[in-house]
C-alpha cells in the first residue's frame, strides 16, 4: 500500500480475516466482502491509587487493555472471508478464534488474533438483503505495523 496523508473515505479502510484459525498464513487472510459499516473499540483498565507524598492527588497507571472491532454488511454467499465468518455462528470454542488485519489508508496494518463472535447471520425483513454482522474481539497484544514515511 502507498502511504499518503490527508483526509480519506472509510471505505479504503480493508478488514481480512484467517481463513484457517489461528493457523492461517498471509494467503489465507482474505477480505471480508460487502461490510458497510464498523467500529474500533479501545477500553483501557486503569489502577489508581493515593500515596502519602501526593498531598491527596491520585495517581494512575494504565495496567491493561483490549479491544473489538465491529462489523456490519450483508451476507455474501460465495465469498471467502464472508464464508468463514458466517460459518463461525455454529461455532464454539477455539473453532472461533482465528487472525485478523485492518489495513489503514495510510499503508500501516494492525494484526492480530481475535475470537469472532457473529451476532447476526441472516435475519431481518422479507424485502432487505441478509445482513452479517459480528465483532471481531482482540486475544492479546495486536501488532502495529507503522505506515511508511512519506517522502521530503
Amino acid at each position: 500500500m502507498t502511504a499518503f496523508s490527508g483526509v480519506f473515505p472509510v471505505y479504503n479502510i480493508k478488514f481480512k480475516v484467517g481463513t484457517k484459525g489461528r493457523a492461517s498464513a498471509e494467503e489465507d487472510m482474505a477480505v471480508i466482502a460487502d461490510m458497510d459499516t464498523f467500529s474500533f473499540t479501545i477500553d483501557g483498565t486503569t489502577d489508581s491509587w493515593a500515596p502519602m507524598d501526593t498531598a491527596g492527588w491520585e495517581r494512575t497507571l494504565m495496567t491493561g487493555k483490549k479491544f473489538s472491532v465491529g462489523l456490519n454488511g450483508k451476507r455474501n454467499v460465495g465469498d471467502k472471508g464472508n464464508d468463514y465468518v458466517a460459518a463461525i455462528a455454529w461455532k464454539d470454542g477455539l473453532d472461533c478464534s482465528t487472525k485478523g488485519e485492518i489495513e489503514f489508508p495510510d499503508g500501516s496494518k494492525l494484526s492480530f488474533n481475535c475470537v469472532i463472535n457473529v451476532k447476526n447471520v441472516g435475519g431481518g425483513d422479507s424485502t432487505s438483503v441478509a445482513p452479517l454482522e459480528f465483532e471481531m474481539l482482540g486475544d492479546g497484544k495486536p501488532t502495529l505495523t507503522p505506515a511508511p514515511s512519506l517522502p521530503a
